[in-house]
């Protein structure tokens, strides 16, 4: 599988985030932190805007790499995605992002 789509079946190559790391583009990492400051209910810096995948070598977002509870989960059963784990179609902690953005499910189960 692509090594751009995340545990959770999101894809990491159209993530504004990745993109303003890799591009090093300064008003693109303040435009996505403003927009998950308002969508988390939290501070989210510019600075925090650094990020190469969910699964790829490289710098990850805090909430990527700490305080996702999916991506910790997969890396504690040893596997590459939820598409890996028997329980995926029952998950309710993936099941959160397949309730807003169905094509992650469709990415993992193909």
């Amino acid at each position: 599988m692509n090594r751009l789509i995340a545990c959770c079946g999101l894809d990491c190559e159209i993530c504004e985030a990745r993109i303003a790391t890799i591009q090093n583009d300064e008003d693109l990492r303040k435009k996505v932190a403003c927009e998950w400051s308002n969508l988390n209910n939290a501070e989210i810096l510019p600075e925090h805007i650094n990020c190469m995948g969910c699964r790829m070598d490289g710098v990850k977002t805090v909430f990527c790499s700490d305080y996702c509870d999916i991506r910790r989960c997969v890396l504690s059963k040893g596997i590459e995605t939820c598409g890996d784990c028997a329980e995926i179609l029952h998950c309710t902690t993936v099941g959160r992002i397949f309730q807003f953005t169905p094509e992650a499910k469709e990415r993992l189960i193909k």
